[in-house]
């Protein structure tokens, strides 16, 4: 990836602070956001030169303000990441769970990535990637808004394409998809072909390089995906 000027929302751990790291190796000038203001500045001190970072929930109110500072200090944006995400299986439909969950996947992203495609059709381009997961595909009864929430966002970065398509902007909007991710969010009892988060980091900056609307990590879930949608509501149901 050439040197571009990019923006993480979610990279204090995981995937997002993987993600910053490699940018950052490569020369780019990356920001990086978070709640936990002292893992951000851990991963700031590793390349001082070349991160700076903002520490906010994105439940709160001051998402769009906090995202223009961080376009001001890096004199500009070429590729926005949403990497936030929450959920917490839960089998008494905890509405705290449940709030918290779509205030973050769905709230907190559509408002961010809402005004990052917008700043990139002022500009004429740019790259939008948003993590959403392969628990998009159907509903789960543990999971119910987290997976409803990655569907949003899903059918959102879709839209989002063919509105650039439509305008005749060079923006792309990747969508990714992953499996299990070995993080503190994998929380299913049984996890399996789980990526590192470096991996999914380079696999995830590599589908960005390529332009790509839709990327699943790995290719094991991209066949698992498959059957998943063809599954019958009658099985489905037994394994939901």
């Amino acid at each position: 990836m050439h040197q571009k000027k990019i923006i993480i929302i979610g990279a204090s751990s995981g995937i997002g602070k993987e993600m910053a790291l490699l940018l950052a190796q490569q020369n780019n000038q990356v920001a990086i956001t978070g709640r936990r203001k002292e893992l951000l500045q851990e991963i700031k001190t590793l390349y001082p030169n070349h991160i700076i970072t903002a520490a906010f929930d994105v439940m709160g109110n001051d998402n769009i303000l906090e995202l223009q500072s961080l376009i001001q200090q890096l004199q500009g944006m070429d590729v926005f990441i949403y990497n936030a995400g929450y959920g917490n299986p839960t089998d008494d439909l905890n509405w705290e769970t449940e709030r918290i969950t779509t205030a973050t996947n769905v709230t907190g992203f559509v408002e961010l990535v809402n005004y990052a495609f917008t700043y990139f059709v002022q500009q004429g381009y740019g790259q939008i990637a948003v993590t959403s997961s392969i628990a998009a595909l159907r509903g789960n009864s543990k999971t119910p808004a987290y997976s409803a929430s990655k569907a949003y966002i899903s059918r959102y970065a879709e839209g989002l394409n063919v509105k650039a398509q439509r305008l005749k902007k060079d923006i792309t909007v990747t969508d990714i998809k992953p499996g299990y991710i070995a993080t503190k969010m994998a929380k299913a009892n049984k996890v399996f072909w789980a990526l590192s988060p470096r991996t999914a980091a380079q696999r995830i900056l590599k589908a960005i390089e390529q332009k790509k609307r839709i990327t699943y990590l790995s290719k094991r879930w991209w066949l698992m995906a498959q059957l998943i949608k063809l599954l019958p509501y009658f099985i489905y149901k037994r394994l939901a």
